[in-house]
């Protein structure tokens, strides 16, 4: 149960950075007037949000000016990490891939609005992002500077809230929910070598087939 509180705190820390981060990107959106950026660009930004989500992340494993080892937490958290990097990664390829199909089948407009996603620089910032988690690890006393500080103070502050607090715990939860699935689906895939979603497919099909010849 620990542990699930655990994930579920991660889940509404993730969802109100997101939150402010959104707020934060909108902001250089504006004043960079909404220009399509070079990948370049795009990556330093993400490895910049990615940064202080782990810099942020690794506080709240343990606590500000408390360095304290905490070994459950930080390999929770490190899992928590990698794998909301890598649903990252593969959201992005999914946009990729659909706004590619689009654009073949001949809305060609759609490529002034395809994201801009390489796999090679996703994976090196999502690489040196979990670098930088198993750093911090060792030595915490780095993950405090003024900016992750009040990021830290900023969320548990909106946490606190009656009304916003509420609704990113909901979102918590289902980020706890999501967070469960995929390590489940992951267990699935490494002992029978097809995920719960595989299985499901494969009964599906089955049915069908005894359906179409009973017909």
């Amino acid at each position: 149960m620990d542990i699930l509180n655990f994930i579920f705190q991660l889940g509404v820390v993730f969802a109100i950075f997101s939150f402010l981060w959104f707020l934060i990107h909108l902001g250089i959106l504006i004043l960079t007037g909404n220009r399509r950026k070079s990948i370049g660009e795009t990556y330093l930004i993400k490895f910049v949000r990615y940064f202080f989500l782990v810099d942020v992340t690794v506080l709240f494993c343990y606590g500000l000016n408390d360095y304290s080892l905490a070994l459950d937490k930080t390999v929770i958290a490190g899992l928590v990490l990698f794998t909301y990097f890598l649903g990252k990664l593969q959201n992005a390829q999914l946009r990729t891939n659909l706004f590619s199909i689009k654009a073949n089948a001949g809305f060609e407009f759609v490529n002034n609005m395809k994201p801009v996603f390489n796999f090679k620089a996703e994976s090196l910032v999502i690489g040196a992002s979990i670098a930088l988690f198993v750093f911090l690890i060792f030595y915490p006393e780095y993950s405090e500077n003024p900016i992750s500080t009040w990021f830290y103070e900023s969320i548990v502050d909106i946490e606190d809230t009656p009304v916003f607090g509420f609704i990113f715990k909901v979102i918590g939860f289902f980020f706890m929910l999501s967070i469960i699935l995929k390590v489940v689906n992951s267990v699935m895939t490494l002992i029978v070598g097809k995920s719960l979603n595989q299985q499901n497919d494969d009964n599906s099909d089955d049915d069908y087939d005894n359906y179409e010849e009973v017909k």
